[in-house]
């Protein structure tokens, strides 16, 4: 797959449907690669008139790793935070924020639809807060504004959040498989050979056992969004599942709550995965959104 120079770093990328369709920027989730956007659901995106951009995460599969900067004190970063100091992290969402904008840059994009999974849509999120002359439209799917007294994971989602992934392949693999069988949750088949597929191609692109803890260490570095987002003035899709184990709906509704006539759409029985059943219809609110706003 091809890289571009991006914010002083590489960012791997791939891209569906034509140039000069509307362009939609698909930001992935803390721990997972390009490759975990279901490629149906990109050609769908791509049929119904999308230039489709999805790519890797920095410290992820084939985008430069901080690999270096090794596990950080998320402790001191939390005591930083609080403290109003800045927190002792290798990057923020800002500087993740700031890598969606040169790829749209190298890409030559000026403006784009964003939509964002969980810590991508967070950092779509910060996007449309930093830079919002870039943002066309959001979609903030299974994430949260990061506002303190939220309720947290649940009991099977803290013990996944708990639990790091092995370094070897064997184990890896057979931890992601059990960790997306949690994510799905009980209402929704789970394909676990896609599942066990994906984390081999995923291992193999690129593992690290830190770099999840640094991307975690980039959320809390960064803070509450939930009164910045008052500030934006896009059209907005706020998407969450009933039965998310990792970032509960309470979130979801208060992220739609926070930003200026955002439409909240919960999907029944969804948990924290983008899974087979629930493509139609990201697939037509997505389209709905984004039809209205050219770039």
């Amino acid at each position: 797959m091809p890289t571009a120079r991006c914010n002083d770093i590489e960012i791997c990328y791939e891209t569906f449907g034509r140039p000069q369709d509307r362009p939609l920027v698909l930001i992935m989730g803390m721990g997972r690669q390009l490759i975990h956007w279901p490629d149906p659901l990109c050609d769908r995106l791509a049929e119904r008139g999308h230039y489709v951009v999805r790519f890797d995460n920095r410290d992820m599969g084939e985008s430069t790793s901080f690999e270096a900067a090794g596990p950080p004190d998320l402790l001191a970063v939390l005591r930083a935070v609080e403290a109003g100091e800045s927190p002792p992290v290798a990057y923020d969402l800002s500087d993740m924020a700031r890598d969606v904008v040169g790829l749209m840059e190298v890409l030559g994009v000026n403006s784009a639809h964003l939509a964002g999974v969980s810590l991508g849509g967070m950092v779509a999120q910060t996007l449309a807060i930093e830079h919002p002359g870039r943002v066309l439209t959001l979609t903030s799917l299974f994430s949260t504004t990061g506002r303190p007294g939220l309720p947290g994971p649940s009991e099977e989602g803290a013990k996944l959040l708990a639990k790091p992934a092995p370094g070897d392949f064997d184990g890896y693999v057979d931890h992601t498989v059990e960790s997306d069988r949690v994510l799905t949750g009980p209402h929704v088949p789970f394909d676990s050979d896609r599942s066990r597929h994906l984390a081999a191609l995923a291992y193999r692109r690129g593992h690290s056992t830190t770099a999840i803890l640094r991307q975690l260490a980039a959320v809390a570095a960064s803070g509450s969004r939930h009164e910045r987002l008052a500030q934006v003035q896009v059209p907005t899709l706020v998407v969450h599942g009933d039965a998310d184990p990792l970032i509960d709906i309470a979130a979801g509704r208060d992220t739609a709550e926070c930003i200026p006539n955002a439409r909240f759409l919960c999907i029944p029985g969804l948990g924290h995965a983008l899974s087979a059943p629930s493509w139609d219809t990201l697939v037509d609110e997505i389209s709905r959104l984004t039809s209205a706003q050219r770039a």
